[in-house]
């Protein structure tokens, strides 16, 4: 069972069909919308200030959310996928956006509509990822613009795969066969 703590007087709030890994933690001022899944070994910590999470967004194995005391929060859109072992600390992601595998945001970056950072990127604080480009390196930059209609298809499809990948773990078939 995933590690829910509240602190400071603040109870995360889970939306309804989420799921969360046996061992994600979530603490503190976080909201997580419906549909969502919080895999393996994520850390959603809204310890020092808040989180929102919007709908159908997948958190993938061993990333972290952080934010800055009294100064960053995260904000993250609808339809959002964030790659295994990426960092967010204090950031804006936009509905449809993807941020790859490995990839670091840091605090008052915006990653625009439909966006895509590539894995291993670091996106530095305050960058402005435009809405439907690909942002790639170290530090991460400007790559190309990409067909909005398939940005959105890419995205979405891939926000969707994870939530039926997140029903297998709840499906009363998931039991061993004989």
């Amino acid at each position: 069972m995933a590690l829910i703590k509240s602190v400071r007087g603040f109870t995360p709030k889970i939306g309804k069909d989420t799921f969360l890994a046996d061992n994600a933690t979530i603490i503190g001022d976080v909201e997580i919308g419906e549909g969502c899944s919080i895999w393996f070994g994520t850390v959603v910590r809204g310890d020092v200030n808040s989180i929102r999470i919007g709908n159908g967004v997948n958190i993938q194995d061993g990333s972290v959310l952080h934010t800055l005391y009294e100064k960053s929060v995260i904000e993250i859109g609808d339809d959002v996928s964030i790659g295994h072992n990426v960092t967010i600390h204090g950031a804006k992601i936009c509905h449809g956006a993807l941020v790859g595998m490995g990839a670091v945001v840091m605090d008052h970056a915006v990653i625009g509509e439909g966006a895509i950072v590539a894995a291993g990127s670091v996106v530095l604080s305050n960058t402005i990822v435009e809405p439907g480009s690909i942002y790639a390196g170290v530090p991460a930059k400007f790559v190309k613009k990409v067909d909005p209609e398939q940005s959105k298809e890419i995205n979405q499809k891939i926000a969707k795969n994870y939530h039926m990948y997140s029903s297998w773990y709840t499906e009363e078939d998931n039991k061993e066969h004989k």
